[in-house]
């Protein structure tokens, strides 16, 4: 994994797909160029972790390009969770608990994620507190949706289970 810089990744993506991202939607363009300049820029080869189990949670990951693998570490075994597709946030849940990470995200393809940092989640709110509440509520949706999906794979696994 490489850091790269705003204007080497703006060289190489349109700055206008980034407003497709499901966690930027309804944010200004300043503020995505924003968020783009006071965040890290990661590059990942395939195969790389953009983080691991037990590291700081003290960030989240909004992934620019590519897509990213989650297991989750629990009793001692990694577990494959899900994928994380361009546009969407990872490592959120562990920024907003106040955790260490509790898995890993490993990169499946050639992946571009921005980091953003609490101090920078933090100047948003400043910076832009329109945008930044907008931000927040798509960080909860997607996070009602993964939880509508897991929800959802308990009552499969239980079916027979139903009372009428």
């Amino acid at each position: 994994m490489r850091e790269i810089s705003e204007k080497e990744l703006l060289s190489e993506h349109r700055f206008e797909t980034f407003k497709q991202a499901s966690t930027f939607g309804a944010l200004s363009n300043d503020t995505i160029a924003w968020l783009l300049h006071e965040g890290r820029i990661h590059a990942l080869d395939e195969g790389e972790n953009l983080f691991e189990h037990g590291d700081r949670g003290d960030s989240f990951f909004i992934i620019l390009d590519g897509s990213l693998a989650y297991y989750k570490y629990h009793n001692g075994r990694y577990a494959y969770i899900r994928d994380y597709e361009q546009g969407q946030q990872v490592g959120f849940v562990s920024t907003i608990a106040l955790h260490d990470r509790v898995g890993k995200a490993v990169a499946k393809q050639t992946t571009v994620a921005l980091e953003i940092s609490c101090s920078v989640f933090y100047g948003l709110h400043q910076q832009a507190p329109t945008d930044f509440g907008l931000l927040m509520l798509n960080l909860a949706r997607e996070m009602a949706r993964t939880i509508r999906k897991v929800d959802n794979i308990i009552v499969d696994m239980r079916d027979g289970d139903a009372t009428n």
